[in-house]
């Protein structure tokens, strides 16, 4: 199941910094708006200590962890619905992606140019929001234009529903509200699938702060945490995450602990886009491999299943299933099956995050 990210914000806000450091790729990531044209996708694995323990308790001969895909789009300026600074080209870029990481400067330093003269973090925000709203509503606006005719004269109950949401939406960007803070059935989000609008998708903030304002109380963030309200908001260091990730594991935890920071600015982003896309993992696991799967949420054990090979979900019969937490307890699968811990599972079952399968199936 591959899903995306896209890591947007306006040009000199530390994005392709921290991109370096997500994808531990070697970017350019100059102090000039554009220096990132053609958007870079890089592939991260999400931390996993349980495929740790597996790998630690079976010895396969591989171990594949659970993977997801950054996408660093270059920076967006005010006017980019209208084309400004390249931006429909970068606008495209994001409608590809299924969640929007934005990178807010929140740090003061002479020497790296804001496109805007100065550090205003909610400005900022509300630059890139206006631009997004603008360019869905021209989505919209276009869409009503072409369906309005039918759907005053037609009596089709698919293109009158499609009509009479548009128009909804449409009214709620005039007062300038992003499409993810309208409540929408899930009918009617199935109507707008097709349009991709970009203030729909879920989304991240990310506070981009000094190295030596780590640990302490930063004006900006504090700003940006207000603004945001129910959005999450993630205070990381781009430099500090770039140097991070040129480490070993063992020296970055203690890199870590040196800063007083229990977990990076990178994991916690990778495991919050995680949340916020409601993904879940579930394992395979044995002596040739142990594997992270990602799945949705709510998806049933056939689907989940499909997810490895559709084979799998075609001639579906049982998945044979035990907790993380149950293999953890008893130590083995053995001890597992003595408890009455291991189960089949059919066609109706939800699979939940942390369970380990081994799917039965004929075709």
């Amino acid at each position: 199941m591959s899903l995306t990210a896209g890591i947007v914000g306006l040009p000199n806000v530390g994005k392709s910094t921290l991109f370096n450091a997500i994808t531990k790729k070697n970017i350019l990531a100059a102090n000039y708006p554009f220096a990132t044209i053609e958007p870079n996708v890089g592939v991260v694995t999400v931390p996993d200590e349980r495929l740790q323990y597996l790998e630690e308790l079976y010895t396969p001969e591989r171990t594949i962890p659970t993977t997801f895909e950054f996408t660093d789009i270059a920076g967006l300026v005010k006017g980019a619905a209208k084309g400004e600074g390249l931006g429909n080209q970068f606008l495209s870029h994001i409608r590809e992606v299924d969640a929007i990481v934005e990178v807010v400067r929140c740090f003061e330093d002479t020497n790296i140019i804001h496109v805007e003269n100065d550090v205003d973090p909610i400005r900022d925000i509300e630059i890139i929001n206006v631009e997004l709203m603008l360019a869905d509503l021209e989505i919209i606006e276009n869409r009503i234009s072409k369906i309005g005719k039918k759907a005053g004269m037609s009596k089709d109950k698919e293109t009158i529903q499609e009509y009479n949401l548009l128009n909804k939406i449409k009214e709620h960007l005039e007062k300038n509200e992003p499409v993810r803070t309208l409540e929408l059935t899930e009918e009617e989000q199935n109507i707008l699938k097709p349009f991709h609008l970009l203030t729909n998708k879920p989304i991240i903030y990310m506070a981009n702060i000094n190295e030596n304002e780590i640990g302490k109380t930063n004006k900006y963030v504090e700003q940006v945490k207000e603004y945001a309200k129910n959005t999450q908001v993630i205070t990381v260091c781009a430099k500090i995450e770039s140097e991070l990730s040129e480490l070993e594991e063992t020296d970055k935890q203690e890199f870590l602990n040196e800063l007083g920071i229990e977990e990076s600015g990178l994991d916690q982003l990778i495991k919050a886009t995680y949340e916020l896309l409601g993904l879940a993992t579930y394992f395979t696991a044995g002596s040739d491999e142990c594997k992270a799967w990602t799945f949705k949420k709510g998806m049933k054990a056939p689907e989940c299943a499909g997810i490895i090979h559709t084979d799998f979900e075609r001639g579906f019969i049982k998945a044979e299933i035990m907790s993380y937490e149950d293999l953890k307890q008893y130590g083995n699968e053995k001890a597992v099956k003595e408890a009455g811990k291991m189960r089949l599972e059919g066609k109706e079952y939800i699979m939940q995050d942390g369970d380990i399968c081994y799917f039965r199936f004929n075709v």
